[in-house]
This record gives structure tokens, sequence and C-alpha cells, in this order.
């Protein structure tokens, strides 16, 4: 029997490999996201374009139904969705705070809450969330996009605890950096956001950074975060916390090395 799989933001990057590495391994996958066109262009038997817009709670809802009524069960949630809002604290508009914890964050939960009844019903399933090695480290400029992550880690921490007597397991993946188009959003974001006044200046360096680094040749290719989704959805022990590509595993132990102070001047060497 295949086991159901329900991956969103998969119309591109990380959520699009997760979809098709999947279904090379016997799921069936309903790649969701609000990109149909996207979605169709990859659709085959095993992988089903399903509508999804994670801040429309009708949206969400009428998503999680259709695959119960279609398939009775969930085995595997992916909690790809999400994007990089860039910009200084000072900058960016309360509106697009709100929305970045909205995607990032709530849309991420309610996800989770849907999915979470049938599996209890069937004492089984995986919770697989997409976090960042930016929800262990941190950059000027990311104040949002941080505030998510870290939140994600501190969610799916807790939500393990809760969900073990049920035999649901949750894993965390903490991508690095990766080449997908989520750089180009986030830099984009940076630069509306704080292209002008105080903050212009740094602002523009960091932007050019994350350019160069995302657009890099050493950047981890997406398919990489595809594979360990894989591992951590067929996993007998799957591990709470999967951290890789690239300048993850290095940043995350400096820091840990560093301290706050030395850290926080490392970056603001490099940035």
């Amino acid at each position: 029997m295949n086991r159901i799989a329900l991956v969103t933001g998969a119309s591109s990057g990380i959520g699009r490999t997760a979809a098709e590495q999947l279904s090379a391994k016997g799921f069936i996958v309903y790649a969701a996201a609000r990109s149909m066109d996207k979605l169709n262009a990859f659709a085959s038997d095993t992988i089903r374009p399903i509508h999804l817009d994670v801040t429309d709670n009708a949206s969400m809802q009428a998503c999680v139904q259709r695959i119960l009524a279609e398939e009775r069960r969930i085995d595997v949630l992916v909690n790809n969705a999400g994007y990089g809002s860039f910009g200084a604290v000072e900058d960016v508009p309360m509106e697009e705070a709100r929305r970045q914890l909205e995607v990032n964050l709530f849309g991420l939960a309610r996800m989770t809450q849907l999915v979470l009844p049938s599996m209890r019903d069937k004492q089984s399933g995986r919770i697989i969330n997409i976090a960042s090695m930016a929800g262990r480290i941190w950059v000027p400029y990311g104040a949002w996009y941080n505030a998510t992550k870290f939140a994600v880690e501190g969610f799916s921490a807790s939500l393990r605890l809760e969900l073990k007597p049920f035999h649901i397991q949750v894993s965390i993946i903490e991508p690095g950096s990766i080449r997908t188009p989520w750089s180009d959003i986030a830099v984009n974001h940076l630069r509306t956001a704080s292209q002008n006044g105080a903050y212009a200046a740094g602002a523009e360096q960091t932007a050019a950074h994350l350019t160069r680094i995302y657009r890099a040749s050493f950047a981890t290719k997406p398919d990489v975060i595809g594979k360990c989704i894989v591992k951590a959805a067929m996993a007998k022990h799957p591990r709470p916390r999967y951290l890789l590509g690239f300048g993850a595993k290095p940043m995350v132990y400096l820091q840990k090395v560093l301290g706050d102070r030395a850290y926080d001047a490392f970056v603001r060497a490099i940035l």
C-alpha cells in the first residue's frame, strides 16, 4: 500500500524536489501550492497537484479534507511553504511582518492541526517541518525571518513531546544556503524595505552578500534537502533535527563556540 504524503510549497525548490523524491520512493504525493500551473508541469500518477494557500484557513481545510476523502489518511506532512522577508526592523511595515509570521509559522501550525486528528486515529504519522539554520543563528536585517524560524524550532520541539504518546514523529530540517528562488525573494524584500534611509548602506551590503552566497556554485542543490526529507519520512527512528547544506553546520558550531558577542562581531565583519 502506498503511503500518502502532503508537501506544502511544492511548486519549486525544496518542495518540488521533495515531492519528486518521495514519489520515486513509492509515496503518493499531494503537491500543494498556490500556483497550479507550476504544479501541473510535473504532475504524474503519483504526484497530484492540489491548491493550497497557507494564509487562508478555508483553503487549508479544503486541501486536507480532499486528501482524506480520497485516501482516508495522510502519513507524512512536509511543512515546506515559506519565504524570506528581510529588511531593517524599523523599515519593515508591520503588515509585512505579520504576513511573514502568517506564512512561515501560523500556516505551518494550522496545517499540523488539520492533519493530526487522522494521524492520532491511526496512531502513526510524520510531521516534517522545514526550518533553517536561521533558526539557530542570525544575521542583520533578517529579524522577522529569524523570528519565524526560531519559532518553528520551539514549536516543533514541544510538538514532538506532545505527539510521542500517539506514535507520531516530528522532525525539523535545518537547511543552510540552498540554490532556490528563496534568496532572490529575500534580497528583493530587503532592498525594497531598506534601500533608502539610515540602513541603506548596510542593507545593500547584506543583499550583495546573500546574492553571492546563494548563487555560488558551492551552494547546496535542493535535491540534497529532498533526500534528507525522504530519510526523515522513511527512517524507523528519524532524528529530531537534520542540519545540512552549505554553511549550516560550521555557522551553528561557530556560534556555539564563540558565544553571542564574538559571533556578532564575526557576522558584522563579513556583512
